[in-house]
């Protein structure tokens, strides 16, 4: 949609600024705050678009019970009415200025330590007040040029120990147990964590529960494909932080780090010792 014709009372929308799945999000100012926010706007067109309001109104009651300075907040959501049915939700969030780790220039192997180490960060944090994820990938890890990041999107975001009634994920990174519809725990986020620092270093995926295709449209039997570590893939990555990567995407969920603390322990010990080799090496895809 146009900006020049775009009027959304309360907002003055500056610029589009991206898409997501049938949401367009805008650089807006908020008229009562006088601040630049994100502005995350969503249509009724089709009748399961009303998933997507679910999901914006998730995001929103959940980023209320969290407060973490590497998680995005979430300022307000107002619903738009016409004939007593809802068919717009605006979702006001708090403006970061960065890139997806999908489109960051190269970074090196100690860059992508200090990247998921302050992801680790984050979502021990949601761990401790008790919420998960549930969708970590590249899309919602956002690097700014200064080094900090935010995790975005509690869209799917759900208390620890809950069972969801469909399966949501992305199919590149999500955890058996979501596929499954089993319980979700910190152990969810911990395998898709792994899976989305795999393909940070390889430019590879994980093999998931829900199969690829190929070219030609039939799946790709995944289950009796063996995984290549990072490490054989790249043998410049160092086998110890290849380690644990495997030992996130592990099938099963006890069979994982116990939790983000002790990944958190893990990558210090990494950092240090590539930083003091004067290490910086490149590696991977992002």
């Amino acid at each position: 949609m146009n900006n020049q014709i775009l009027d959304i009372d309360g907002f003055t929308i500056i610029k589009n600024i991206g898409t997501g799945a049938r949401t367009t999000i805008y650089l807006a100012r908020d008229e009562a705050t006088k601040q630049n926010i994100a502005l995350k706007r969503a249509v009724l067109d089709k009748p399961k678009d009303a998933r997507i309001f679910e999901q914006m109104e998730n995001e929103y009651k959940i980023s209320q019970n969290i407060n973490h300075p590497y998680i995005r907040k979430c300022n307000k959501i107002i619903k738009k009415r016409k004939m007593l049915k809802v068919n717009e939700v605006l979702l006001s969030m708090e403006m970061f200025e960065g890139r997806s780790l999908e489109e960051a220039n190269s970074l090196s192997l100690g860059d992508i330590l200090l990247v998921f180490r302050m992801v680790a960060t984050a979502l021990n944090g949601m761990h401790q007040m008790g919420y998960v994820h549930c969708d970590i990938k590249p899309n919602n890890i956002l690097i700014s040029e200064e080094g900090p990041i935010k995790i975005i999107d509690l869209g799917q975001s759900c208390k620890i120990g809950a069972i969801k009634t469909r399966i949501q994920g992305t199919p590149d990174y999500i955890a058996p147990e979501q596929v499954r519809k089993q319980h979700l725990s910190h152990r969810t986020d911990i395998f898709n964590f792994g899976a989305t620092m795999y393909w940070a270093l390889t430019g590879k995926n994980v093999p998931t529960l829900i199969p690829q295709k190929t070219d030609i449209g039939k799946p790709i039997d995944q289950q009796n494909q063996k995984t290549r570590t990072p490490h054989e893939i790249y043998k410049k990555i160092p086998k110890k932080v290849s380690d644990i990567v495997m030992q996130c995407v592990e099938d099963n969920p006890a069979k994982r780090p116990e939790n983000m603390a002790t990944i958190i322990a893990t990558f210090d010990v990494l950092i240090r010792d590539i930083f003091h080799k004067g290490g910086k090496n490149d590696a991977g895809n992002s």
